[in-house]
């Protein structure tokens, strides 16, 4: 199996790029339930995003489950980091909606959503190349594995996109890539 995680609940610093953001420490606490609801999967070995927030992610659950754990180049967020914080949630969400919208065209940041799924794509690829034997949890980012999920399940990302809570999961199968299960939201406490 192929685990797609979205990171956990991020510390939010208006003045620095999301890219650059660290967990909360209700995102590092939620890390706990969220090692417990990926236990029944069988995750063999975590690979993060270098970005810290999906890194020190990985880092609690993967020790939880006394796992290894590896970063990987390329398995980043949409590239935004020209973009100035979102005073408000709605222009966030309308300015994500354009790139899912219009996904060959330079949205806002420094990449359109083709070369942010193509770029996540290759490096999700390379790591399951790396552990062919194994179920991989990739821990990423909202955007780029909404992207992903939806070329794989022909699923519109946006909706994919809404509904993944911070921290949440996708389960595909593998050789197929076929779409097991969304766990959409996984809280401080169960």
């Amino acid at each position: 199996m192929l685990i797609l995680v979205k990171h956990s609940l991020p510390e939010i610093v208006r003045e620095a790029p999301a890219s650059r953001w660290r967990l909360s420490a209700e995102g590092r606490a939620r890390c706990a339930p969220l090692a417990r609801a990926l236990a029944p999967y069988g995750p063999d070995r975590f690979v993060a995003s270098a970005q810290p927030k999906a890194r020190e992610t990985a880092e609690i659950v993967a020790g939880l489950l006394d796992k290894p754990i590896s970063t990987a180049e390329g398995l980043h967020e949409h590239d935004r980091d020209n973009v100035p914080y979102f005073e408000t949630t709605g222009e966030f969400e309308a300015a994500v909606a354009a790139l899912f919208a219009a996904p060959d065209t330079l949205v806002f940041g420094r990449e359109t959503a083709d070369e942010a799924r193509a770029r996540f794509t290759a490096a999700v690829e390379a790591s399951l190349a790396r552990y062919p034997r194994d179920n991989v949890a990739i821990v990423a980012h909202g955007t780029v594995i909404a992207l992903f999920v939806a070329a794989c399940a022909d699923i519109a990302p946006d909706l994919l996109w809404r509904r993944l809570g911070l921290p949440s999961f996708v389960v595909l199968s593998l050789p197929e890539r076929s779409l097991l299960t969304t766990v959409a939201h996984v809280g401080a406490t169960e």
